[in-house]
Order: structure tokens, then sequence, then C-alpha cells
């Protein structure tokens, strides 16, 4: 086969669907079905990260990422889905060359289907679009109205929220002022907590490990670490320790903390976990509560709030995980 040179925009493109259908073809026939229903070439483009094993087959970053974090659920090295390599981030590499290409094809607009250089999209969908979702301007005193951009003219002239009478308006205003509310308790809790006398804060690395159950399950603990003088350990648990985490999409991240120490006294503490120094995984900050004493030194598995299952694998498919842990001891 004669290789030319490819100068035409969609030249380029038509080349790369068709080698994509041809990987997806090929995944099909060496087993890794589940990976190639999901290689279209839309989702594809659409992923930030293409890696390539050692044998130079492509893989996107949520199919490497997913690949990664199912091997450690199933206690099994990650291995290529095109020629069972064993892959890992070590092992495996970016392919810059595809990426640029990639990043130079036309992609679809979700609002109004039309094709955008990948340059010009982000603008195009913000700024441009007579089809993006927008909100009325009104939004603030109440109207729940959402559409495409060109029909938000027609709709501000009949909004009706502008001739609302003062007590409408003071209505919607106060369940406004109560999801707000709701919103700054938590800033408003840390900032209390931020004022106590004990405060003690540490990184936490936790390192996976099995049961030891005829079917082993995978859980993560912490060396003992000390805070607030007192000696600590962190443990967690992928799906609350479901048979099979590996086969099911949804999955997410448990944990208890265990005090070590022995007290005299009851110790009431709040924390929460928070992402590490150097880590870019998406958690919500979410303050617990607990009382421990010499009897009950354990706080119950409360869920580690990371946005959603994307971000749970990014967790799983990494050697340890390294979060910040934040202890406040409330005096009496």
């Amino acid at each position: 086969v004669t290789c030319k040179a490819v100068t035409k925009q969609s030249e380029r493109g038509s080349a790369i669907h068709f080698l994509l259908l041809s990987y997806k073809s090929s995944a099909s026939e060496n087993g890794a079905g589940w990976l190639a229903k999901s290689w279209e070439p839309g989702a594809f483009f659409s992923m930030f990260g293409l890696w390539l094993c050692t044998n130079g087959h492509l893989m996107c970053a949520g199919c490497f990422i997913h690949l990664l974090a199912d091997a450690r659920l199933k206690e099994e090295q990650a291995t290529c889905p095109n020629c069972r390599c064993e892959i890992s981030k070590s092992l495996c590499c970016r392919n810059l060359a595809v990426e640029k290409a990639v990043s130079e094809l036309p992609s679809e607009c979700g609002f109004c289907m039309r094709q955008f250089p990948r340059s010009l999209l982000e603008r195009h969908q913000k700024e441009e679009c007579q089809d993006r979702v927008t909100q009325c301007r009104y939004k603030r005193i109440g109207c729940p109205w959402q559409g495409p951009y060109h029909e938000l003219t027609g709709h501000e002239a009949e909004c009706t929220h502008p001739t609302k009478t003062g007590n409408e308006l003071m209505e919607i205003l106060d369940e406004m002022d109560q999801t707000h509310k709701k919103e700054m308790q938590l800033y408003n809790s840390i900032f209390s907590l931020l004022s106590f006398e004990k405060i003690g804060y540490t990184e936490v690395q936790f390192r996976p490990y099995r049961t030891d159950d005829f079917i082993t399950r995978l859980y993560y603990e912490t060396p003992r670490f000390t805070v607030l003088n007192q000696t600590w350990v962190l443990k967690a648990r992928v799906n609350d320790s479901e048979r099979n985490p590996n086969l099911s999409c949804k999955r997410t991240l448990s944990f208890q903390l265990i005090l070590k120490s022995k007290i005299s006294s009851p110790m009431e503490c709040s924390f929460l976990l928070l992402k590490g120094p150097y880590d870019d995984v998406k958690i919500n900050p979410v303050i617990y509560h607990f009382i421990f004493t010499s009897e009950n030194n354990e706080t119950e598995y409360v869920p580690l709030p990371i946005i959603d299952s994307v971000e749970c694998n990014k967790l799983l498919a990494a050697k340890n995980i390294n979060l910040r842990l934040f202890i406040f001891q409330i005096q009496k």
C-alpha cells in the first residue's frame, strides 16, 4: 500500500475515521467487545489524552483508566484489549501526534449539530450558537425558563415575572434564599471549625489490600498517623464491599476513621477529607461528626464525596490514593 500525504482536512478526517472503525472491528475480534462498543469516533474525539500500549495500540483516556481500575478490582494485571500486553501508566505513553491530528478535525456542536474546527467549537457553543441552552434574564426573580437562545427574545417579551407584585416576588425570593442558605451552610460550618483551638491535618495515603475471604475483596487502609496527639487509621472500601464491583458501572468509595489511641474520656470531633496537594480528583467537601470513646473508637463507613464514577475510576487506577484529612476537636 502506498501512503500519500493527506492535506485536506476532510480527507484526514476520513482517514482517521477509517482507522477508528478498523480498530473497533479489531477489538471485537480480539474479545474486547465492551470497549469496542464504546469506541465511537465522536467519543474518541471528546476524550482528553490518547495512550499507546508497547505494541502501538491506541486507547482513549477514559478506556485506559477504566481498564486499570477493573484490573485493580479483580486483582489482575491490566492488559491491552488488542494484543493483551501489560499496560500501566509507567508502561504506556501518550500519542501526541494523533492527539494533534484529532484536535484539527471538525467536531459537531451538541446543540445545532453543525460541524466546526475544534479550536472554534468552545466559543461557538458559549457565544454564537443560536440553539445553545440559555436562561431568562429574570431568573434572579424566579423565572425558571430554559431554552434555545433563538427563543430567548420571544420569551422575555412575554415573561410574566417582571409584572409580578411585590408580595409574589417576596415568596419567590424567600424560596431562593432558602436554597442559597443550604449552599452556604457548609462554608459557614468550615469557617466555624477553623476557629477551634485544636485543629490538625495530615496527608494520608490509602494503600490497596485484599481481604482473606474465599472470594477476596479490595479494600484500602492507611498506615498509622498522628493528629492532635492521637494515633489514627483510615480504611476505605469500594461500593460498600459488594461482591463484584467490577461488574458495576456505578462505583463509589466509602471510608471510616479509627482511633487507635486509648482515651480516658470521650473525644468529640468533626472531620473531612479533601484532595491532596498534587491530585486532580474532584471531591465535594462534607463534614462528618463523631464522638470517640474507649468502647466506640470507629466511625461508621461514610461516603467519600467524589462527584461521579469517573473520578472513582481515577482513584482506583492509581497506585495509591493520596488525600488530606482535617480533624477538629470540639472542646466542652
